[in-house]
């Protein structure tokens, strides 16, 4: 793909992902993709047939971005140093969460809704960082089992804090729950 080509395709992902944070997968057009990203709508059909193509490409966007940040924290020598960083997300992230929610929670939940090929897709998301959290637990000597568990909780507990702070428009449902799994990760 030209470059050019590769910079529009780009552009229109990255305004979907605003757009589909803000408004929802459902409610944002190809025409309001098109608008967003200064790409004309005609070019947009070329990228993206249709709208599954387009939810798949916000999925790929998702699996790069966490796969990147998981790079990074596998720097850390410490598996809790590393679910540190990954709880750390939630703090940085904060005024996000409590504006729009938590956006690759609201995708895949809005995306689950439709029980097709895109809601199997989405899966994805949490399963691959699933996986990660138990890994970085079983490193901390927990069995297979308590470490799904462990997983699970962290996840389930830093969603719910996101879901909270954007019910109630405010950041502090985010970093309280951080602060309390912070606490809790380092006494494991």
């Amino acid at each position: 793909m030209p470059a050019s080509a590769r910079d529009k395709r780009s552009r229109l992902i990255a305004a979907a992902v605003r757009l589909v944070h803000r408004q929802g997968f459902h409610r944002t057009t190809l025409a309001d993709l098109a608008h967003e990203s200064g790409v004309p709508l005609g070019n947009v059909y070329y990228y993206f047939k249709t709208k599954d193509a387009l939810g798949e490409a916000l999925i790929e966007q998702y699996v790069s971005r966490y796969e990147a940040l998981r790079a990074r924290w596998e720097t850390k020598a410490d598996p809790r140093a590393r679910l540190d960083a990954f709880i750390q997300i939630t703090i940085d992230n904060r005024e996000t969460l409590a504006e729009s929610g938590c956006p690759m929670g609201t995708l895949t939940s809005e995306l689950r809704k439709g029980r097709g090929r895109l809601a199997t897709c989405a899966t994805r998301l949490f399963a691959d960082l699933l996986d990660w959290l138990e890994a970085q637990f079983s490193q901390l000597g927990k069995s297979k089992t308590e470490a799904r568990g462990l997983a699970v909780h962290l996840l389930s507990a830093l969603e719910g804090a996101s879901l909270l702070a954007h019910n109630f428009g405010s950041a502090k449902y985010a970093v309280q729950e951080a602060k309390l799994l912070r606490a809790w990760v380092r006494d494991l």
